[in-house]
């Protein structure tokens, strides 16, 4: 593969994965899911304290987006860079995004020191993460294709050339249809649409 193939995808897990590591009387349950928005990171760490309503901690972190510049390491109560950074660390090290990882700790009665909590965090997520099925996503963006009913051949051609998906199509005076383009091709699939008469192109949101 090369570098310019390699530049719009990226590693995420498939579907939730689960960890556990335990240390003198403290449980450290690991849940691992994929996500792509914050507001989905909020859903989860929410339900997760309602159902571990009686664990002394949620500690969570995630990395978001192809380029994984959204991310974030919380660590709910416990020392400083305890237990979100090992967990941000993980996460890391296997080259992930789209990810969140969430660790609930049940105390045992016994303080592990600051190494020894980071040591818990970091196992804990790597046994979650080491569980999960690892995929590739495919960074892209999504347009929709507006035009003229005597153009629609120019951009069938177009459509099947770059072998892009066709949704939502509409056929009448004016047509329009909604693709899905990687960011490697977004280029080429704009110069071909500018260059197919009466042919424009709306990026959706």
């Amino acid at each position: 593969m090369n570098q310019q193939e390699n530049q719009d995808s990226y590693k995420s897990i498939a579907a939730q994965a689960n960890g556990l590591f335990k240390d003198n009387g403290s449980r450290f349950i690991a849940r691992a899911y994929p996500v792509e928005t914050e507001e989905q990171v909020k859903e989860i760490v929410a339900s997760l304290k309602k159902e571990y309503y009686d664990a002394r901690h949620h500690c969570y972190a995630y990395r978001l987006g192809y380029k994984g510049d959204k991310f974030r390491a919380n660590d709910d109560g416990e020392p400083s860079g305890s237990s979100g950074r090992p967990i941000l660390g993980q996460i890391d090290s296997n080259g992930l995004s789209d990810i969140l990882v969430v660790v609930v700790r049940y105390f045992g009665g016994i303080k592990l020191g600051i190494p020894g909590l980071i040591r818990a965090y970091k196992t804990s997520t790597a046994d979650a993460i080491a569980n999960a099925e690892i995929v590739e996503k495919i960074a892209s963006r999504n347009f929709r294709v507006v035009f003229g009913y005597m153009s629609m051949n120019a951009v069938m051609k177009v459509m099947k050339d770059m072998a892009l998906p066709q949704n939502n199509q509409r056929f009448d005076m004016e047509c329009s249809l909604d693709t899905v383009v990687r960011l490697t091709l977004v280029e080429s699939f704009m110069q071909k649409m500018s260059d197919v008469e009466g042919c424009r192109v709306e990026e959706i949101q």
